[in-house]
């Protein structure tokens, strides 16, 4: 996969003077049915999360409270996104290196995901993810 195949997602956006909603819908705002997923909170102060890739998951990305980076390589390119908003979303597919960082205070990160957990899946090693990459997978 490439850089070009990340997607921002703007998810509905409901105003309404006791508060706003947002909802999320696989298979319409998120390009594949929903398997699995997952939250990411609590992260200290300078610590980094993800630092892998995935052979075949895809996922979405948002955050539902605070910011962070996230941060995409697919070898050749690195690309940052900022997530502030819990209206937006990014679709990270298969095959780049995500790294999450920067988390403010508080932030909580939601992962929507393609599969069900497999580390078969992970790449956890950046040089393995380049070979896998070079080898056309």
């Amino acid at each position: 996969m490439k850089l070009s195949d990340v997607k921002l997602i703007q998810l509905p956006k409901i105003l309404d003077e006791r508060g706003n909603l947002t909802f999320v819908e696989g298979e319409n705002h998120v390009p594949f049915p929903i398997k699995r997923t997952y939250m990411i909170y609590d992260v200290p102060g300078g610590e980094i999360r993800g630092s892998h890739s995935y052979k075949q998951l895809d996922e979405v990305i948002i955050s539902l409270s605070g910011c962070f980076d996230l941060v995409l390589n697919d070898g050749v390119d690195t690309v940052t996104y900022t997530l502030n908003r819990s209206y937006n979303a990014i679709y990270v597919p298969h095959g780049l290196w995500r790294t999450l960082q920067n988390f403010s205070t508080n932030s909580l990160c939601l992962v929507l995901a393609s599969t069900d957990y497999d580390e078969a899946d992970y790449i956890r090693n950046y040089d393995e993810f380049l070979a896998f990459n070079q080898d056309g997978n």
